[in-house]
């Protein structure tokens, strides 16, 4: 009898690997355990409220929220509750891109400069060959420059960073490698409205959102007030689940200022697993769409953790994709990620298949354990077993934090009770970077403050050596660590201070 029964199991495993139509038939997910899953899930991972849709054959065949809209208020999530869709926006940008590719008012390789001569980089062969392309795909050389828009006190225009740009020095060379640009991104926003004569947020509601039916959608974080039914962001602050305020990304909003629903996200969703088209209207030529998911550029897999798990045989990003492979699919993914809220897209084309997840906890990775197990349901078979994504991926952030807490305690404990290594008031100064601006540190009755242009950072406490601190304001922030660098002759040359070495005015002078 158990013989026979093995033998059943293997014909059986031979018929569905043979017939795919056959294997697909049996592969009908169970909604009722899933969504007792996801439930569980988010109550794991303390994930105050989220939703959840999913897409399947150009059908909605999954839409839920989870949890609350803000903690310790009885407003439920559903699925038609607005978040923050961050960096999934970008994908709207280049598809906006492309339609004004289709009419023949731009291209693809057309160079930056042709549309804004305004623009300059640092470097000059950079500043004369940029294209378009490259803003959509990460490869100008250029590192993070968030921090000239991402504190709200010293926010600039489009049209300032642009101009500040030019003091960027690249961190690799032109298109040699992929970083993560969200002003160099945002870019593209400026050049719809150049060449349409149309601002990219309303460009992308009528020719976008309209036709494909999303009304639920918000293009700036400006609009959101006196809206109905808007998730709150939390983050988890000392080891406790609070809720921050909503961080504007309209500065760069072409790069993730959009706010939407699981509901509207789940059209978005069948229009591109429809390359590019809503019903019987094809919104951009197939030619151009294949365009935004060809890879163009090889991304690190340090990317995302969860690809540890997933081992895919390629990383790659296209024009605001990410492209990678698993288990034998080609994957179409992004995320986003503001303060206190987090989205993902994941789509299988092959399968016509796709989730999108948003939650109101910042950096909730649920979101990847959700996307492969999503993917997992329509997979499974005897050589593919159930996998419990959200305990595994659980597991894999615990131990990296508690490896960075480790390293963090050796790295305090080592350089513990060293102190300063100049008086106070030589620590006191203007320190001017071209790019983002002074930083101005006084000192009054014996203690040092500092302040970042318009933001005080506050009193600052000596940490170690010429290190010293500041508990920000803004709870999601942490601490704001200012390191001193001495000139070695009794004077100090500049500060670090948000990823960025800021010169002192006088250096060299003596002061």
């Amino acid at each position: 009898m158990r013989r026979m029964r093995w033998i059943g199991r293997l014909l059986g495993a031979l018929v569905c690997a043979a017939s795919p139509s056959i294997a697909g038939a049996q592969q009908k997910p169970d909604w009722a355990a899933f969504d007792k899953y996801v439930a569980k899930a988010a109550h794991d991972w303390q994930v105050p409220g989220m939703a959840i849709a999913i897409v399947k054959d150009d059908s909605l065949v999954f839409a839920k929220g989870y949890g609350v809209i803000e903690l310790g208020k009885p407003g439920a999530v559903d699925e038609h509750t607005r978040f923050a869709i961050g960096s999934t926006t970008k994908a709207m940008t280049s598809a906006a891109l492309a339609m004004l590719v289709d009419e023949g008012k731009l291209r693809w390789d057309e160079r930056v400069i042709d549309i804004l001569p305004e623009l300059q980089l640092y470097d000059s062969y950079a500043t004369h060959e940029l294209t378009v392309r490259d803003l959509l795909t990460h490869r100008t050389g250029l590192p993070d420059t968030d921090l000239l828009w991402i504190i709200p006190q010293n926010a600039l225009s489009m049209e300032e960073m642009i101009h500040r740009l030019r003091y960027v020095k690249p961190e690799s060379s032109f298109r040699s490698n992929w970083d993560y640009q969200n002003v160099v991104y945002a870019i593209g926003g400026l050049i719809v409205e150049k060449v349409s004569g149309m601002p990219w947020q309303r460009f992308v509601e009528t020719r976008l959102w309209q036709p494909i039916g999303m009304h639920e959608s918000l293009p700036l974080v400006s609009e959101l007030a006196g809206q109905a039914n808007v998730a709150v962001p939390h983050a988890l602050v000392n080891d406790t689940v609070r809720r921050v305020p909503v961080r504007s990304t309209d500065a760069i909003a072409p790069a993730g200022s959009v706010w939407s629903s699981v509901f509207d996200m789940s059209k978005w969703m069948r229009f591109v697993l429809d390359s590019g088209r809503v019903g019987t209207q094809q919104l951009i030529k197939p030619s151009t769409f294949a365009e935004l998911l060809t890879p163009q550029i090889r991304a690190p897999m340090e990317e995302y953790p969860a690809l540890e798990l997933a081992r895919p045989h390629f990383f790659s990003y296209a024009l605001g994709w990410f492209v990678q492979d698993y288990d034998g699919e080609t994957v179409w993914m992004h995320t986003g990620s503001i303060d206190g809220m987090c989205a993902l897209i994941g789509l299988e084309p092959g399968k016509k298949l796709g989730v999108y997840v948003l939650e109101n906890l910042d950096h909730a990775e649920l979101r990847h354990a959700l996307m492969y197990e999503v993917f997992d349901m329509y997979a499974r078979s005897a050589k593919h077993p159930p996998r419990d994504w959200s305990a595994d991926l659980k597991a894999l952030f615990a131990a990296q934090r508690q490896s960075r807490l480790s390293r963090r305690q050796t790295a305090t404990s080592t350089a513990q009770s060293v102190p300063a290594t100049l008086p106070l008031d030589r620590y006191a100064g203007s320190y001017t970077d071209s790019t983002y601006g002074t930083v101005t540190v006084t000192m009054s009755n014996g203690a040092l403050r500092a302040k970042y242009g318009n933001f005080d950072i506050g009193e600052l406490t000596h940490a170690t050596f010429d290190r010293f601190r500041s508990v920000a304001r803004d709870s999601l922030e942490g601490e704001t660590v200012l390191t001193f660098v001495p000139d070695g002759d009794g004077h100090v040359r500049a500060v670090q201070i948000f990823g960025t070495s800021f010169p002192r005015d006088n250096a060299g002078s003596g002061q």
